[in-house]
């Protein structure tokens, strides 16, 4: 009985010191050993892992970490305030130096990081009036710059990713002021594009009449020098109408001459019956 009860302690002794000794990495997570709280040499990736029973696992997450930082309140250089949201993000570059300088706390180091980057917004909005920093987006962007953060992040252990602005709040007077300014920008941009539409709209117009002047032109000259073909080619004809039958044409032109002066209401014509023009209307013959 005794020696049954001694192997069964010993089973679960030995599956005690393997549950204790073996241990597993997610994927997106490295981990650290810690023997009676000092750290030990290697560094794990994902995947199962043997360790010493006495050895505590500490995993650290590999994956990009955002922290959000709302409502830091800042002083303009003509004090003014106005509240500011920023983020910060890192990912894990060196797990053992991110443990021995904070513990592997991800608040304390994003604490850290962010405390950089309010101590940057702090001197640039300190330093310039708010109507300088109100017209220049860059100027509070360019606080937040990866290159002055990089070397503090790899003393923590990280890689600093990014860091920028989210929303910038004024005060509802100045707010108030802004407003009004950023309207009278837009009226005035309207203004200056109806300017420039209008200045548009006349040169289209005046470079219409210009070529409309030039069609009308080319088409009276191409008309007049239609027309004069034509009458060339008819006193052409005439002529040599005349020269075949000179009693015919003269008789024609008469009847012309006839339709396009009798017979209108109002005018009136003073003429002497004998007359040349009315040879016709005696005679057949003209005589």
């Amino acid at each position: 009985m005794v020696a049954r009860l001694s192997i069964w302690l010993a089973v679960a002794l030995i599956v005690v010191l393997l549950w204790r000794s073996l241990f597993v990495v997610d994927q997106g997570t490295v981990a650290l050993l810690t023997r009676f709280g000092q750290l030990q040499s290697a560094q794990y990736g994902p995947g199962a892992h043997l360790k010493s029973p006495f050895d505590s696992v500490r995993r650290f997450d590999t994956r990009m970490i955002t922290h959000v930082f709302p409502g830091e309140g800042l002083l303009s250089q003509d004090q003014k305030a106005l509240n500011v949201d920023f983020y910060v993000k890192w990912r894990l570059a060196d797990a053992r130096r991110y443990f021995e300088a904070a513990g592997g706390d991800e608040d304390a180091v994003a604490a850290r990081l962010a405390d950089s980057v309010r101590e940057r917004l702090k001197s640039v909005v300190g330093a310039a009036p708010l109507s300088a920093i109100i017209g220049n987006a860059q100027l509070l962007s360019g606080a937040a710059s990866l290159d002055a953060l990089r070397s503090q992040a790899a003393a923590l252990g990280v890689e600093f990713v990014d860091a920028q602005l989210q929303r910038i709040d004024l005060p509802d007077d100045v707010a108030n002021t802004v407003y009004q300014r950023m309207q009278q920008n837009l009226v005035a941009q309207a203004q200056q594009l109806r300017d420039q539409g209008s200045a548009q709209a006349d040169k289209i117009r005046d470079d219409a009449e210009h070529k409309r002047a030039q069609i009308l032109a080319d088409a009276t000259r191409e008309a007049q020098r239609i027309r004069g073909e034509a009458d060339a080619s008819a006193a052409l004809a005439y002529a040599r109408g005349y020269g075949t039958n000179a009693e015919f044409a003269a008789f024609y032109r008469s009847l012309e001459a006839y339709k396009h002066t009798l017979g209108r209401d109002g005018d009136i014509l003073v003429l002497s019956p004998e007359g040349e023009f009315f040879k016709y209307l005696h005679s057949a013959s003209g005589r």
